[in-house]
């Protein structure tokens, strides 16, 4: 009987166990061997504890180093007399985003990036923001980071992480972003686990590249990014972008998107989709959607354009106009040397070589570099 006993107390700790202990094999493969990858570091801030569960199941799945950043004044509630504190610390960093003394103080770093190629970024989400104290670290060590593979996990208990991703490119202009930032909130905080294990899979830091390519959109001297899809679509848009930008004249419809011909068809793997804010879309194989809102059809999706909230996709995409003009170009391909040699100092060009007299959020070139604003 005592046997009978501990065998079921087995079996009911096993069903039992939580999704946050569960281990998945299958993600350590797929990163490969350290010595084939390189060094991981994972970086994180962690208020509420939330943040540090998700890097405790995250390091269950690979082999990485851990940093956790501390802010230097301790015991502070950034979320009292109505997020009094935390609002002000993320106001004087919008204020003065390129002066170190807008940014609140950490505890001091050790820990040398030197040693690491791949870095894995766990921060919370303040009021639709990075946390203050993380955008302190990156502030500090964008300089380090230059280079490495970077990928990024963010925990917020609702609100969609646009503004946090918007912030991480701002303070980390020249890392290799490995994929998109896995958004784990609190509805699936429990379920991070196998989340974690999905969005490793698609990372690939061993070639230091990632599945979904970088394309740009420029419309009006804004230019965006977009992360691609991994289908005939996308590999065959790749390579005619590869020869030269296509420039395309969309127009409004449906009060949901913008869309236009082409100029030449893709192969299409149409399935019914609700297009998101954001998508873009190849409908009937030669038609180009850019959406700013939603809706259900039979679509080939290419892509996601990255960092917008949807009031910022509206205007970008000049949301009730007709006969816009966008082109369509590959990230890394724009000359900088071309424009900078023609370019004057201080002023701000987009990606396709035009001057930008008021630039908007999105990506331009100042004294022959690449910035995000």
């Amino acid at each position: 009987m005592k046997q009978i006993l501990l065998l079921l107390t087995a079996m009911l700790l096993s069903c039992c166990s939580s999704d946050s202990e569960v281990k998945a094999e299958e993600p350590l493969s797929a990163w490969g061997t350290e010595g084939e990858i390189g060094k991981t570091l994972v970086v994180y801030y962690s208020y509420t504890g939330n943040c540090r569960q998700i890097v405790t199941t995250l390091t269950s799945q690979i082999e990485a180093d851990v940093l956790e950043i501390q802010p230097a004044e301790k015991g502070l509630r950034y979320e009292a007399n109505n997020y009094a504190l935390g609002t002000q610390l993320l106001n004087a960093i919008k204020a003065n985003p390129n002066d170190a003394g807008s940014y609140p103080a950490i505890d001091p770093v050790t820990t040398s990036l030197s040693d690491y190629q791949n870095i894995i970024i766990v921060t919370p989400l303040w009021w639709s923001q990075m946390a203050a104290i993380m955008q302190t670290y990156l502030f500090q060590s964008a300089s380090q980071m230059a280079g490495k593979h970077v990928a990024m996990i963010v925990s917020s208990h609702s609100s969609g992480i646009s503004g946090v991703v918007a912030d991480a490119q701002r303070l980390l202009p020249d890392v290799t972003w490995m994929g998109d930032a896995l958004w784990i909130n609190a509805s699936h905080h429990s379920q991070r686990a196998t989340l974690i294990a999905d969005w490793l899979k698609k990372l690939n830091f061993a070639k230091g590249e990632t599945s979904m390519e970088k394309m740009l959109i420029t419309i009006g001297g804004q230019t965006q990014s977009v992360a691609l899809e991994s289908n005939a679509a996308t590999k065959a848009l790749t390579e005619k972008l590869k020869q030269a930008p296509v420039t395309v004249t969309l127009s409004s419809s449906g009060g949901f998107e913008i869309w236009g011909a082409l100029g030449f068809s893709l192969p299409a793997s149409d399935q019914q989709t609700t297009a998101q804010p954001g998508d873009v879309i190849l409908y009937n194989g030669s038609n180009i959607c850019l959406f700013y809102g939603t809706n259900s059809w039979s679509y080939t999706r290419l892509g996601k354009i990255e960092g917008l909230s949807e009031s910022e996709l509206r205007t970008f995409l000049k949301a009730g106009e007709s006969n816009i003009s966008v082109t369509l170009s590959l990230a890394g391909t724009t000359s900088l040397s071309a424009v900078a040699s023609e370019s004057r100092e201080g002023s701000v060009y987009s990606l396709n070589g035009q001057r930008v007299s008021n630039p908007s959020k999105g990506i331009y070139i100042k004294d022959g570099k690449k910035y995000q604003k």
